[in-house]
């Protein structure tokens, strides 16, 4: 049975929550899953979840996923829950507000969050010109970035899961992510192949040129393979020495000069080697 705690707050019965529809943010079990359970272990649910009535009974609930996921793993039958009456739109920015204090947010969580929350404030006769569009009205979106980002972000949400998920890992940064959000699936789709094939992700020089390229139509296949299969600058392996360890082999050399003698010493070894070659293939 449900029964009140105090004003506004009641006790409900885990069983009668249901998760907020395509909540966009992952409830993982990693570490900070570990000290929510640990945490309400010891000292119980301080702060209650908010929720609100379903019309077929039950409630949906708009914050507190963890808490509530931490609580099903302590096997606690109620939780505390500030219970609201809310439109769709008036739930959708509540829980998007409330998940984005969160520590850790994955880009594409921010992405869909951003999205579900913009969408959210158009139908309540807002324009996305208004809400984006203008640096004064940004916080409409996130108190703490532009308008501006905001907008690159929801572009992530054009990814491929495939390809949206090495944004996630870090394997492609977010401002690459962002220009290859503009290529259409299929040249997505090409792209994820060739990134396989090589073992390489695209910097942002290759994304905007596969974008150009895309706008222009003359994006395919065999384009997006060769230039994945180019070297980036950060992929080439360097070799670097300190002064210290090369000047007693170069007394009284500048360090320029200690390098001039390098690449001597290499080019005289290399030649060196290829007169070895060349009498042993006689």
């Amino acid at each position: 049975m449900t029964k009140p705690i105090q004003e506004n707050v009641q006790s409900i019965l885990i069983k009668e929550i249901q998760p907020f529809r395509n909540h966009p943010f992952t409830v993982a079990d990693n570490e900070d899953m570990a000290k929510i359970v640990e945490s309400i272990g010891k000292v119980g649910t301080i702060t209650p979840l908010l929720a609100r009535p379903l019309p077929g009974g039950g409630y949906e609930l708009i914050s507190g996923h963890r808490r509530l996921e931490a609580c099903r793993k302590l096997g606690l039958e109620n939780i505390p829950v500030i219970v609201r009456k809310m439109t769709d739109d008036e739930a959708v920015i509540a829980m998007v507000d409330a998940n984005l204090q969160r520590e850790h947010i994955l880009p594409s969580e921010k992405a869909f969050a951003y999205k579900m929350k913009l969408e959210a404030i158009k139908h309540q006769g807002v324009t996305s010109r208004q809400v984006v569009g203008k640096r004064e009205s940004a916080d409409s979106i996130s108190a703490n970035e532009s308008g501006r980002t905001v907008q690159r972000y929801i572009r992530l949400t054009k990814l491929i899961p495939q390809i949206l998920k090495m944004v996630d890992e870090e394997r492609i940064a977010f401002s690459v992510g962002v220009e290859l959000s503009y290529l259409n699936q299929y040249e997505q789709e090409d792209l994820l192949e060739a990134i396989e094939l090589e073992d390489k992700t695209p910097s942002l020089s290759q994304a905007i040129q596969m974008k150009k390229l895309s706008q222009s139509g003359r994006l395919d296949s065999e384009i997006i393979e060769k230039i994945i299969s180019q070297d980036k600058p950060n992929q080439r392996e360097k070799i670097s020495f300190q002064y210290d360890e090369l000047s007693k082999y170069f007394p009284k050399c500048s360090p320029q000069e200690v390098q001039r003698r390098m690449m001597k010493l290499a080019q005289a070894d290399y030649q060196r080697r290829v007169r070895n070659r060349n009498r042993e293939a006689r």
